[in-house]
């Protein structure tokens, strides 16, 4: 087989450009996010002296540190835990949510998922581009690490397949320039089926059979639109269609952000892609001077030991880039780029994103001793009086471990197996119930919730905020 190598320099100029990118789509996008109308935006506007702070691009500064602190493969739980430390001010949508479900004891990737209803939404796939930077030329990777993060608040949701088709798509495109082939790449990372991969699809129709731009927009619209203006399907055909139908890089990103709904996202996704293809030498200085070299944190983003400025981004990124390219094989850095004939075929292997989308949304994980064991609730993480539920606990290693497990007092725990228990309480069941479970001789603990703790949330409906800061109540960031 022969070996795909690509050019050291070319490639942290393409991550350079990446974060260059994503911070000029933001920018441009930020002032009319969550309009969902059509704009006819040129330029910026108004026209910025710096960069505008954006957690798109922030929480990407906290994955950069627990990659630094952790390794370049962390658990799910991991991901929690620098999330609650680092965001746990965000109160939007499905950041909220996720923060109310671990402060309640819940973990990942059900917490991600249970009485959220924003697991559609944006916020994960706006954070694809630190996978690509971690894995360049090898989509599959940056799938499965897109799983990892979009678990921690959008699991089982359309979100998650944002992510991971954008981690794909821009990894691949530090070696492959051609979109078509780019989006038909990402598609072959999620399920066929899912409503963001007919909205991609509709975007690539609208193209191919020379409907206008004005036309696609509203098609997608029409097909695709939603109430919440962050929601991923009809996000996602917007950025489709600012990539087929602009003529340059600043035509690309305004028709993308001229699409309306969550115009930040879609500009600076669009722009970390554009800066990939095309480097620092793609990015035109009319674009690129006003907002400058420097990174402006939001508010909410904790002390995560943040670069300064996106060439410190760089070279962070690099360090761990090279870390993550030393254990592969049949990819490496060289001083030349050098393809071989069966780049597509390897390109488009999705064994990795395949085995990731087969985990189980409806489950928890910790960590014991540095290694995972996961609780499988067979369904919502509450136990109802009266009815009996049956539980699996599986872990890195085995998916039938042994193991033994604790209930409450008042509880009935029968053995269905090694690893699989029949949970029943005929009396009331309390808010918070711990479940300890010990699985080839390591410990963790779980929560089981009670029906007067799990009465549901109101579609549309945020978490509380603060009514001075507008953080998340519980993390008020007044002093």
């Amino acid at each position: 087989m022969n070996t795909i190598k690509l050019s050291r320099r070319e490639f942290k100029n393409k991550v350079l450009a990446c974060w260059i990118g994503k911070t000029i789509g933001g920018t441009l996008g930020g002032p009319w996010e969550c309009l969902r109308h059509a704009h006819d935006l040129t330029y910026y506007q108004p026209i910025p002296n710096k960069a505008a702070p954006n957690d798109d691009l922030d929480l990407q500064l906290v994955w950069l540190k627990m990659l630094e602190d952790q390794g370049i493969d962390p658990s799910v739980r991991t991901f929690a835990e620098y999330w609650s430390s680092y965001c746990k001010s965000y109160p939007w949508n499905e950041y909220g949510f996720f923060m109310r479900n671990f402060n309640r004891g819940l973990r990942p990737p059900v917490a991600g998922c249970f009485e959220n209803y924003f697991v559609d939404e944006m916020g994960s796939p706006i954070r694809s581009e630190i996978w690509a930077c971690l894995h360049p030329g090898d989509p599959q990777a940056a799938a499965r690490m897109a799983w990892k993060d979009s678990a921690i608040d959008h699991a089982g949701g359309e979100g998650t397949y944002g992510e991971m088709f954008w981690a794909a798509v821009e990894a691949a495109a530090f070696a492959e320039k051609d979109p078509t082939t780019l989006i038909q790449l990402g598609l072959a990372m999620i399920p066929i089926s899912s409503h963001l991969a007919r909205a991609i699809r509709e975007a690539v129709w609208c193209f191919n059979n020379q409907l206008s731009w004005g036309q696609a927009r509203e098609r997608i619209q029409a097909q695709f639109g939603h109430i919440q203006p962050c929601n991923a399907i009809p996000n996602h055909g917007f950025t489709i269609i600012g990539w087929l139908y602009g003529k340059d890089f600043g035509d690309r990103l305004c028709k993308a952000v001229n699409c309306g709904y969550d115009t930040d996202c879609t500009g600076g996704t669009l722009g970390a892609v554009l800066g990939i293809l095309g480097g620092t030498a793609g990015i035109p200085d009319l674009w690129r001077k006003p907002i400058g070299d420097q990174i402006v944190l939001h508010k909410f983003t904790g002390p995560c030991n943040p670069p300064k400025t996106v060439q410190e981004l760089t070279e962070r990124t690099m360090a761990l880039a090279e870390k993550a390219m030393a254990s592969k094989h049949g990819l490496q850095f060289a001083d030349k780029t050098e393809l071989p004939p069966d780049l597509r075929t390897r390109l488009f292997s999705a064994d990795l994103a395949q085995e990731a989308l087969k985990q189980d949304p409806q489950a928890g994980v910790e960590l014991a001793d540095g290694e995972e064991i996961w609780l499988h609730y067979g369904g919502e993480p509450v136990l109802r009086p009266g009815i009996g539920r049956k539980v699996v606990v599986t872990t890195y290693q085995s998916s039938e471990p042994q193991v033994d497990l604790q209930v409450p007092k008042g509880w009935t725990c029968e053995r269905l197996g090694r690893n699989a228990f029949r949970l029943q309480c005929n009396g009331p069941v309390g808010d918070r119930n711990e479940l300890a479970v010990t699985a080839e001789g390591k410990r963790a603990m779980f929560m089981m919730l009670g029906p007067g703790e799990a009465r549901g949330v109101s579609a549309g409906a945020q978490v509380e905020r603060c009514p001075k800061c507008l953080a998340r109540k519980e993390a008020c960031i007044c002093g």
